[in-house]
């Protein structure tokens, strides 16, 4: 279609807003100004709430929220357009508007269908958001009523809208059905209903907040892929395999089937290359089942696109790219696509000797680069180094991030697509946070240029994590009930999506003071990360629906566990409260301690919350416990 390539600026300029021309060298003061320029997109964003009215008002049968969640999910509600400065990361068919509709190059185009169903010329849907929201709900309203959900009710239950979005999600269907373009599809889908259930209230972004019934959306096998942190495909047999997971339909959390019969851990899920991936070899058009050189370094790339589309991008046979990896942005769900042996087409010249990884998102949007996502790559960044003698996490870039071709020396083993040679794409790009990540890579190593280096034990952003103990049976718990809980949250955060909430409920039949020790690992030690004593002071972010609350932490020492002294909590907002592992004045001894920390490596034993008696229920939210060296 002519003139789609040059309709951006103006769409840019309608918005009032102007993306800035980047130097190569990029300096804190530039990276600064660009972090400023994102507050700008507030303004951007304010522009479309009305017009998710108007769609809303014309196609009622489209359930509250799922408009803004597709923006969402699609844009992170920053129109996109192929204008010369907009890279078409791995020739990614191009997304348009804040929708991110499709105009054909291999995927559906959606432009065109629009453009059938509104009447409005195809450029012009691309370019204007009133046209781009009013088509994206023409497309979607078609599929709703095909379905003929809702139909006695009015506007459908919003969990039953799943097989409509699958549809809609533009990805050419496969002449064959198979597992992985389902997949692909259904992940589109639960990624728009997973931003309504948490719901979004971020820089001008909102997505109202609504319960889904997973069960309603998903089969429970389906919904089991779609939430695994880790999932893997048989190609052969046509299914994926999640290792024994399974949903509790109580909780809507997965549970290890294996672990609950034997009571023991759960075993290591084993993988050809990482357990937690999908492994798809299926299109070898799209690879080299081969290499000419051994694997000595990582390359880390933004996808310009979707988790859900590139995936299926990359199972397109007229794709000819490819990574190994692909990382989901909302929850840090890993998928494999090439095996290590073999060649990914991905970084040009250096595709022999390098692993490509992919995280979702657009290289001018940094809210795409989540905790989750962030710990999901260097977890298996890490594996990658204790994989191959000639990659060692300590040799990965450090230094600021910029947005331009930048060449780094082949010592730099793990960098972007931006720092190799006889490169064009500029990825990850200036919102690549490679302080932070380094730190993660090198826990306790004090990197990140001198500056100490913080290690997150627990996000909450996509489980429990090392928390899946109820607070109501944690071998110490006094004065609450048994219908206490601790479970993971997505309504509150203070970074992230997600953060862990802990319900107290009093225990009529004792008037004891509160004292509630909230496990991690489920007080076994070995089951914890370890802690370096050196410079370590642990902390997490806390917030209390009430008032009185104090915190502690335990910490499984070498001649027993010692009990850190109490800090208060203030109510009704977020406190970042600590302690410091060097200090004997800040511990005392619990349970066979001595009141010091003496090992060099320790590991977390629980939180600890105090509270005197009362009648009525506290709420207390936990985020990002972490170790800062």
């Amino acid at each position: 279609m002519v003139g789609r390539t040059h309709v951006f600026a103006s769409m840019a300029l309608a918005l009032g807003f102007a993306f800035p021309v980047i130097a190569q060298d990029e300096d804190a003061a530039l990276l600064a100004h660009l972090m400023a320029e994102e507050a700008q997109l507030v303004s951007i964003r304010a522009a479309f709430p009305p017009l998710f009215a108007e769609a809303y008002a014309r196609y009622p049968q489209i359930p509250a929220g799922v408009l803004e969640a597709i923006a969402y999910s699609q844009s992170r509600w920053l129109p996109l357009a192929g204008d010369p400065g907009h890279e078409n990361h791995h020739h990614m068919p191009t997304a348009w508007g804040v929708m991110g509709l499709y105009g054909g190059e291999g995927f559906t185009d959606q432009l065109a269908r629009a453009e059938a169903l509104i009447g409005v010329p195809a450029e012009r849907i691309a370019s204007d958001p009133r046209y781009n929201i009013l088509a994206a709900a023409a497309l979607l309203a078609r599929e709703i009523d095909a379905d003929q959900v809702g139909k006695r009710g009015g506007t459908p239950d919003v969990a039953s809208i799943a097989p409509a979005l699958a549809r809609y999600a533009g990805f050419t269907p496969d002449t064959a059905k198979s597992a992985v373009g389902d997949f692909a599809r259904d992940s589109f889908a639960y990624d728009v209903l997973l931003a309504i259930d948490r719901g979004v209230n971020e820089k001008g972004m909102v997505v109202p907040e609504r319960a889904v019934e997973w069960e309603n959306a998903f089969p429970v096998e389906k919904l089991v892929q779609l939430k695994a942190p880790f999932v893997r495909l048989d190609v052969t047999r046509d299914v994926i395999d999640t290792g024994g997971y399974a949903l509790d339909p109580v909780s809507e959390t997965l549970v290890d089937l294996e672990a609950l019969k034997s009571g023991e851990p759960a075993p290591a899920l084993k993988s050809t290359d990482y357990g937690p991936a999908i492994w798809d070899p299926a299109h070898s058009t799209n690879y080299t089942a081969s290499r000419s050189a051994a694997v000595s370094a990582v390359t880390i790339h933004t996808a310009q696109g979707s988790y859900a589309g590139t995936i299926s991008w990359f199972k397109n046979s007229t794709a000819n790219v490819s990574a190994h990896y692909v990382i989901r942005s909302s929850d840090g769900q890993v998928t494999q696509m090439v095996r290590h042996a073999h060649t990914a087409w991905h970084v040009g010249s250096h595709n022999s000797y390098t692993l490509g990884i992919e995280h979702e998102g657009y290289v001018n949007n940094s809210s795409w680069y989540t905790t989750a996502m962030y710990n999901a790559s260097a977890a298996l960044v890490r594996h990658f180094c204790a994989t191959y003698s000639a990659i060692t996490c300590s040799s990965a870039y450090k230094g600021a991030a910029s947005s331009g071709i930048n060449v780094l020396a082949t010592s730099v083993k793990i960098k972007g697509h931006q720092h190799f040679s006889n490169q064009t794409h500029t990825d990850p790009g200036i919102n690549w946070n490679w302080a932070n990540y380094y730190n993660l890579l090198n826990p306790g190593s004090g990197g990140g240029g001198g500056t100490g280096t913080t290690r997150v034990l627990d996000s909450f952003e996509s489980s429990v994590g090392h928390f899946n103990t109820s607070p109501a049976y944690s071998g110490s718990t006094t004065g609450i009930a048994t219908s206490s809980t601790a479970q993971r949250d997505c309504t509150m955060r203070r970074n992230g999506s997600c953060s862990l909430q802990v319900k107290l409920v009093d225990n009529a039949s004792s008037s004891a003071a509160w004292a509630v020790r909230l496990l991690s690992g489920g007080g076994t030690p070995s089951a914890n990360t370890s802690l370096s004593k050196a410079n370590g002071r642990i902390g997490f972010w806390v917030y209390s629906g009430g008032t009185g609350m104090t915190a502690a932490v335990g910490i499984d020492d070498s001649d027993g566990t010692e009990r850190s002294i109490s800090r208060s909590i203030p109510a009704n907002t977020w406190t970042y409260l600590e302690w410091n592992l060097a200090d004997a004045a800040q511990w005392n001894a619990w349970v066979g301690g001595n009141g010091a920390i003496t090992a060099s490596t320790v590991t977390l034993d629980a939180i600890w919350l105090f509270r005197a008696q009362t009648s009525y229920n506290v709420f207390v939210y936990i985020d990002d416990v972490q170790i800062r060296n």
